[in-house]
């Protein structure tokens, strides 16, 4: 896709992604066999439910087939939402990340992190950095300019997640609902 084409998209959808209250985050054009296919990422900073993804889909669609954006050929649209382990490129994406596990690789030889991020502000961001072998977690403070790639970590097991999700709801007496989060993901395969 020309340079122009994603301008041009971008300029074309993002006020219609944005009327919705979701932020515009991706846009790509890919060819499938004869094909091509649209691909929009969007998101906001308290997520976007299937509904929400629909409405945003309808008017993209609607905005597409009464412009020439797509050229003659067919396409197909696809919206939807980044993915677990999404990249962090602006500031908004690490706030959105908070209380999550990310792995950062730093520049200038500075090797690869993992750590939670516990707060973000203008200049960079707040981490607790896992112990090693029963040591206790560690705060750490980078700024951005400290960061080449940053991308969120899925996490299973996560012990805190766990107790809250057992602990809320009706079912904190039974033992039975307490114990079905504890699959690791090959017992889960």
């Amino acid at each position: 896709m020309s340079t122009t084409q994603s301008e041009r998209l971008r300029e074309l959808l993002e006020p219609l992604v944005a009327s919705q209250g979701l932020d515009l985050e991706e846009i790509a054009v890919d060819s499938v066999g004869r094909r091509r296919v649209l691909s929009v990422v969007v998101d906001s900073d308290t997520g976007a439910d299937l509904d929400r993804i629909a409405d945003v889909s309808r008017a993209l669609s609607a905005k597409l087939d009464e412009t020439d954006a797509m050229g003659e050929g067919e396409y197909t649209l696809e919206v939807g939402t980044p993915g677990a382990e999404r990249a962090l490129t602006q500031h908004r994406h690490y706030v959105r990340a908070t209380g999550r596990l990310v792995r950062f690789q730093l520049h200038e030889g500075g090797g690869e992190l993992v750590a939670r991020i516990l707060g973000v502000d203008e200049d960079g961001l707040d981490l607790e950095v896992p112990g090693v072998k029963g040591r206790k977690p560690t705060t750490r403070r980078l700024t951005f300019g400290d960061i080449d790639k940053a991308r969120v970590q899925v996490e299973f097991n996560r012990k805190d997640a766990q107790d809250s999700a057992s602990n809320s709801g009706d079912n904190s007496g039974d033992k039975s609902a307490d114990n079905s989060d504890n699959k690791t993901e090959e017992e889960e395969a």
